[in-house]
């Protein structure tokens, strides 16, 4: 398949990168290595998308410090990206609703040099998003760790529309972790089973338990962070 026939993905991680890790970054690389792998993609982005202070997540701190610490982390990246917008929004987000945002912004680059309103064009695209067809344009994808699509089954944590709408509509990217197996949770969940053929489960066989909990924690205790965080 030659180049201009490769659907070309954008990929954006959620979350509260409280504070960025390695790992974080390294899904990434990850995602992007088995899509192009499979010969029918080219990952041209990557989004990292911190959340805004309104999420009140005990020990959570200041939007600004993490956009910068994100920020920071990958300026010698060519191709992942730090985007503000979500972190800062006065009151939280649905993840759902930032999705939504981030593919009507692709597509409104795609349009830029067409004789378009951008401005009434993003803002039709986010309010219709959902009515939208994938395969129209640039394909978005939701980067997540197993952690993610298992919390998907946790009673009343998730609208099942937003499921739906995340996972049916513009498809996910799974990291998976030790000891988790996300094809049980797929298997478990009618909404992910549903639209299981637009999951993509990424194994990562070199076992890795660097967490952004791990490093407040050793920060909390007073030792050394060396090597979790290319900020430290």
């Amino acid at each position: 398949m030659d180049g201009q026939s490769l659907t070309k993905v954008v990929l954006l991680a959620c979350g509260s990168f409280n504070p960025i890790t390695n790992m974080h970054l390294r899904m990434f690389e990850l995602a992007r290595d088995h899509l192009e792998d499979t010969g029918h993609y080219r990952v041209v982005k990557g989004i990292i998308s911190p959340v805004g202070d309104g999420y009140r997540k005990k020990g959570l701190i200041e939007a600004c410090h993490r956009l910068e610490m994100a920020r920071l982390s990958t300026e010698n990246s060519d191709w992942i990206t730090v985007d503000s917008w979500e972190g800062l929004q006065p009151e939280w987000v649905e993840t759902a609703k930032v999705v939504r945002h981030h593919y009507a912004e692709l597509l409104a680059a795609e349009k830029s040099n067409d004789d378009v309103d951008t401005v009434n064009y993003v803002k039709k695209t986010i309010e219709e998003s959902s009515q939208q067809t994938r395969k129209d344009g640039p394909q978005l994808l939701f980067l997540c760790g197993a952690d993610v699509l298992e919390s998907f089954g946790v009673p009343n944590l998730w609208k099942q529309e937003d499921i739906d709408e995340i996972v049916g509509h513009y498809g996910l990217v799974c990291i998976t972790r030790s000891g988790s197996d996300p094809n049980k949770l797929i298997h478990k969940s009618d909404v992910l089973w549903k639209n299981r053929k637009n999951i993509h489960v990424v194994y990562e066989w070199v076992t890795n338990e660097i967490s952004a909990t791990h490093v407040r924690q050793s920060l909390r205790r007073g030792r050394s962070v060396r090597s979790f965080s290319l900020l430290f």
